[in-house]
Order: C-alpha cells, then sequence, then structure tokens
C-alpha cells in the first residue's frame, strides 16, 4: 500500500510544479537573495553596534568624560545604531574665551560624571562627553547652537526632544539638579559623590590657633579678660544707659550692627538663590547665619540695657503673676 502511494505522491507534486507560473521562479529566487542580504544587513549593523559600545566603553574606562570633535560627534552619536543615551555638555572652556560659568559647570559635570562612573550601577547605557566650541566648531553650526555651557540628552532611538535640553537658566548646574534632569529622561539614577571640602575647617582651625597663640604668648598678663570693670567702663563710655540719649559713637556701632545683620541677610539669600557649588553655598549659608544671630543678639542686648522694662508684657499677664 504505502509503495503504491509513493510514485502517485510525486506524480502529484510534478503536477503542481508544471502548473506552477512561469515568471514566478525569479520572483522565488529575489525574495530569497532579498533575505540573506536582510540578515547580512542586520549582523553588520549588529557588528557595527558593538564596536561602538565597545570603544565608549574604553574611553570611559580612562576618564568619566571624553572628549568629542565633529567626526566623533557624527559617528557615535548622530549615526545609527546606537543603544545607549549620551550626555553632552557643549562648552567654551579655552582661557582665550573667558567663560568663567563654563568652568563651574565643568567642575559640577565631573562630579556627576565620576559619581556615575564609579557607581555599582554603572552600565554600557549611559556616557558622558564633551563638545568645546575650538574643537567642533562645526557642531556648534550644525545644532545652530550659540551658548555655552548647555547640556544636552540624545536618545538611543530618534532625535532629541525639548525636553533633552537642560533648563540651565532656571534650575542651574548643580550636579544634583542634572542627576535628576538625567533621572527623568533616561531612568538612570546617579547618586551624588562630592568630594570632601576642607576649607571652612582649615579656616576654622587658623583663626582658633591665631587666637590661642596671641593669648599663650601673653599667658602671664591676661587679668585684663576676667576684669569687669574694664568691660563695664568700655560698655558705658559708648552706650548711654537711658533710652532717652544717644552718643555719637553709639550711632555708629548701631549702624555697624545693622550693616552686618544685612550682610548676613544678604549671604543667606546668596546661598539660597545662586547656582555654584554647593560646598560653597553651605559655607555662605554658615557665615550668614553666624552674622545674623551673632549681631542680632549684640543689638537685642543694647536694646535691653537702654530699655530696662524689655521684654514688655500686658497688665493681665503681670496680674495673673503670683509673687
Amino acid at each position: 500500500m504505502g509503495a503504491r502511494g509513493a510514485p502517485s505522491r510525486r506524480r502529484l507534486a510534478g503536477r503542481r510544479l508544471r502548473y506552477l507560473p512561469t515568471g514566478s521562479f525569479p520572483f522565488l529566487l529575489l525574495l530569497l537573495l532579498l533575505c540573506i542580504q536582510l540578515g547580512g544587513g542586520q549582523k553588520k549593523k549588529e557588528n557595527l553596534l558593538a564596536e561602538k559600545v565597545e570603544q565608549l566603553m574604553e574611553w570611559s574606562s580612562r576618564r568619566s568624560i571624553f572628549r568629542m570633535n565633529g567626526d566623533k560627534f557624527r559617528k557615535f552619536i548622530k549615526a545609527p545604531p546606537r543603544n545607549y543615551s549620551m550626555i553632552v555638555m557643549f562648552t567654551a572652556l579655552q582661557p582665550q574665551r573667558q567663560c568663567s560659568v563654563c568652568r563651574q559647570a565643568n567642575e559640577e559635570y565631573q562630579i556627576l560624571a565620576n559619581s556615575w562612573r564609579y557607581s555599582s550601577a554603572f552600565c554600557n547605557k549611559l556616557f558622558f562627553s564633551m563638545v568645546d566650541y575650538d574643537e567642533g566648531t562645526d557642531v556648534f553650526q550644525q545644532l545652530n547652537m550659540n551658548s555655552a555651557p548647555t547640556f544636552m540628552h540624545f536618545p538611543p532611538k530618534g532625535r532629541p526632544k525639548r525636553a533633552d535640553t537642560f533648563d540651565l537658566q532656571r534650575i542651574g548646574f548643580a550636579a544634583e539638579q542634572l542627576a535628576k534632569w538625567i533621572a527623568d529622561r533616561t531612568d538612570v539614577h546617579i547618586r551624588v559623590f562630592r568630594p570632601p571640602n576642607y576649607s571652612g575647617t582649615i579656616a576654622l582651625a587658623l583663626l582658633v590657633s591665631l587666637v590661642g597663640g596671641l593669648l599663650y604668648l601673653r599667658r602671664n598678663n591676661l587679668e585684663f579678660i576676667y576684669n569687669k570693670t574694664g568691660w563695664a567702663m568700655v560698655s558705658l563710655s559708648y552706650i548711654h544707659g537711658s533710652s532717652q540719649a544717644q552718643f555719637v559713637a553709639e550711632s555708629h556701632i548701631i549702624l555697624v550692627l545693622n550693616a552686618a545683620i544685612t550682610m548676613g541677610m544678604v549671604l543667606l539669600n546668596e546661598a539660597a538663590t545662586s547656582k555654584g557649588d554647593v560646598g560653597k553655598r553651605r559655607i555662605i549659608c554658615l557665615v550668614g547665619l553666624g552674622l545674623v544671630v551673632f549681631f542680632f543678639s549684640f543689638l537685642l542686648s543694647i536694646f535691653r540695657s537702654k530699655y530696662h522694662g524689655y521684654p514688655y508684657r500686658l497688665p493681665h499677664e503681670d496680674k495673673g503673676r503670683t509673687p
């Protein structure tokens, strides 16, 4: 039964081939060649992408931010294929450009890139690069960019959108703000690690050492510190004890105290609104707070010495008190 059925199936297949249209064979051959070509093109893209990622990883192992000229920008950022995000800082760091903001922004950008490079979450999905105006003028012209510094995110697919340009004027260029923007655009969260800043500690240590050295040199003649009469005479010489009168020197003292308080408020406002280094802003904030607290306390003590009934109380509060 099986032997008889085999020739019949061969005859049926031969009939089907005879009934195929004559022009279908070139079409099938063309379709086969097209599939082979597409498969080879896909393999070529995969190899090219692997080479680009390998090169970027090699650069990242040397430094957290690698510089790019026009050719590198077009090859690794503009040209496909690409499965990684690229953060690019367009800047002008040459001394003849005299861009102080560019140097400050570069310091924050370096802190951010180092935090990503040495973090445990570091991978080949995000890279940091830089294009200097004197090294990539054609890139600035291609992007119609006429200001620096500027931070842009180039996504793995498609062109950058409006939100892929960092709003430097409104947010500032602190590393923490840049990390938040990158998290919004790439879903990559970077924890910023800042190097320790010992400038405030060193300045305080020098001040303490200076005062301590002066006191040590006069260690045999420190009675003036414990002389209450002398301190009282100083205060009486310049501060009038009545609220109805005021010395000329007292007016100048009050002026200096108010100026110091105003300076402290200005420093606090500067620390809250500036866009510089966070460590410097913290030091400015502490200095401003110290000026306000110290000199306002001094001013309040003078006010109490002149107005002996201060702080004032309502009559019912005095009646409710028991002797």
